[in-house]
Formats: C-alpha cells, structure tokens, sequence
C-alpha cells in the first residue's frame, strides 16, 4: 500500500477508523473525513501513534448536506494529486423522520445519495490513480425487494427497516456505477456486526416489534469493547482495498470472509437500477 493514497468517510471513530489504522500499518497514505473539526485531534494522532506512519489527513464535511460534498470533494482534488482508493464508509441510521437541508430524508441523503455523489466528484482522481478501487460498505441484512414507492419514507417511516431500504438502495447504485464506470473497480462489503457509535444509538423503539425481546442481548454485543469487534468488522473493507486477488474484479458483494456472495434480487432487476439511477442523478443535480 506504500504510495497509495486512501480516502475514507466517516473514519474518525468504529469500523472506518479501524480500516484507516490498518491500511496506515499498511504503508497507505490515509485521509478520513469528520463532521467537525473537533474530530481532528484524538482520531488523527491515535492512527499516527498506532501505525507509526505519519501520513493521516484529515477532511472535514458532514456527508448529509450536498454542499459538503462538493466542499469535501473539493479539499482533496486541492491537496491532493490523485486518489487510489476511496472507502464509502460514512452511514446513518435514524431514528425519526427527518430532511435534510436538501430536502432528501436523512436515511437515504447519507447512505445513497452522498456515495454516489462523492465518488462521482471524485472520478477524475481516482482514474489518475493506479488500479482504483471504490469499495461501500453494508450495513446488516437488506430486504429482498426496494420498495420504489417509498424510497424516502414519504409513505412510512419504520426506523430500521428504512435503514435497510437505503443500505439496499445504495447497493443497487454502486452496482449500476460499476457498470458504467471505465477504469476503476467498485466493490460493496458487509463488515459484520461490531461495538461502534451508530449500533449503540440503537434502541428497542427502532427494531420491528417481533424483535424487541432480544434487545438485552443486542446491548449487550455492541457494549463498548475498545474497537475489537471494529478491527475484526474492518478486515472486508481493508482486503477489498488491499490484497491483489481482487485486482480488476468489479460489481462484486463480499461478506465477511472475504467471500463473493450472491446479491440481493433487486440489484440484479435492470429496470430498478436503471430508475434508481435517475432518480438519485436528480435528486444530487449530477449532470
């Protein structure tokens, strides 16, 4: 990884910062992206001091705004020269509702809209680079079926059923990009369970009903653990960023053993990435 440069979203805290501390002991030149710039300092030294390397940047921007995006996008093609890896780690589970500033439900602003905007940004670094690689990552099961109807929740809003619709709405654009990109590989990754500040703002009121008598026990696995299950939960994202063996294979879903697994029926319907793909290239003014 020596001589790669290595940009990850939301990798101040959980399983990004865990990736970006593996592929620093790597060698890679790693930038993470914050929300803000108190971020800086624990993250950023924490990394330096575990990997003994001293190339970590830090970019900061809050991925649900759009301008941020562009804002972000535009601190590293000012910076930096060319991008050979970028890892869409940055997620959001809500529990209410909410728009953003762009109009766009919370959910599907961060996990669908902003990957696809960023690494759209970004194209242009990344075919300067060396053997790109796009790698995003997954978060828990998806259902089988994205509900087109109700991409934004505009017709019910179910907590972590609305998490998973987006989750399964990115996978969908991250396959229809690798079908239209040239020159750089995108691959998704489920990085597995782990301790981290998104699992641990879960509560019982966000799971479905049938489900909430195992809350104790999902408290329980994601109690803090001091970034173990993080580092176990990064290995997906660090091989698909990393190891040879993926070199030029694109449009994959790898689980946690670093396995290609079969993706779910919607990603594989044309006419629903197709549509989907209109739909978000309106909703983030791409052109």
């Amino acid at each position: 990884m020596k001589n790669k440069t290595v940009l990850i979203t939301g990798a101040t805290s959980g399983i990004g910062k865990q990736t970006a501390l593996a592929l620093a002991k790597l060698g890679a030149h790693v930038i993470i992206t914050g929300r803000s710039q108190s971020s800086r300092g624990s993250a950023v030294a924490e990394i330096k001091e575990a990997s003994g390397n001293p190339n970590i940047d830090l970019l900061i921007g809050d991925l649900s705004a759009q301008a941020n995006v562009h804002s972000l996008a535009g601190q590293f093609k000012a910076r930096y020269e060319r991008l050979n890896i970028l890892i869409n780690n940055a997620g959001l589970a809500a529990s209410n509702r909410e728009l953003t500033v762009d109009g766009i439900e919370s959910n599907f602003a961060v996990n669908v809209v902003a990957p696809f905007l960023l690494t759209h940004l970004l194209m242009d670094s990344l075919k300067a680079g060396i053997s790109a690689r796009v790698i995003t990552l997954m978060g828990g099961d998806v259902p089988a079926k994205l509900d087109m109807d109700n991409l934004q929740s505009e017709r019910s809003f179910d907590r972590l059923n609305s998490y998973s619709q987006s989750k399964l709405a990115m996978m969908v654009m991250m396959v229809e990009f690798a079908q239209r990109a040239q020159g750089v590989t995108m691959n998704v990754c489920y990085p597995g369970q782990a301790s981290t500040n998104m699992t641990r703002s879960v509560t019982a009121e966000m799971l479905p009903g049938f489900m909430r008598f195992a809350f104790p026990l999902f408290k329980l696995m994601t109690r803090p653990d001091g970034g173990k299950s993080a580092a176990k939960a990064s290995r997906s994202s660090v091989y698909l960023a990393s190891s040879k063996d993926v070199e030029g294979v694109s449009g994959k879903y790898f689980d946690t053993n670093n396995k290609i697994a079969d993706w779910p029926p919607a990603v594989l319907n044309t006419a629903t990435r197709e549509r989907l793909w209109s739909i978000v290239e309106r909703l983030s003014q791409v052109k």
